[in-house]
């Protein structure tokens, strides 16, 4: 079983930063894609940004050029550094990965960090 672990969410005002963080743990043998979701109220779950084994990204339009995802992949952790947030930006942030654990590959998802953003 893959355990995946958020951290660095919280509290700021607009066009100030935050990075999150999320590590998995448990057995696993390789992590491909990771990526960052996140949800709003009331909204449906979207992609945030996507980061491949080899550290190819990819952006929802929203984010680009003021989010960058990254991974480090001997640590199993990958982070999202959130610059320029905006009030809209508002949501609860989900880790999530496709890793091969003991037996199988599946696909994870961590439990969320909350972050909000004032205007």
């Amino acid at each position: 079983q893959v355990q995946l672990v958020e951290s660095g969410g919280g509290s700021v005002q607009a066009g100030e930063f935050l990075r999150l963080s999320c590590a998995a743990s448990g057995i696993i043998f390789r992590i491909d894609d990771m990526a960052w979701y996140r949800q709003a109220p009331g909204k449906q779950r979207e992609l945030v940004a996507t980061i491949t084994r080899a550290g190819i990204t990819n952006y929802a339009d929203s984010v680009k050029g003021r989010f960058t995802i990254s991974r480090d992949n001997a640590k199993n952790t990958v982070y999202l550094q959130m610059n320029s947030l905006k009030a809209e930006d508002t949501a609860v942030y989900y880790c999530n990965a496709d890793a091969l654990g003991l037996g199988k590959k599946d696909n994870y998802w961590g439990q969320g960090t909350q972050v909000t953003v004032s205007s």
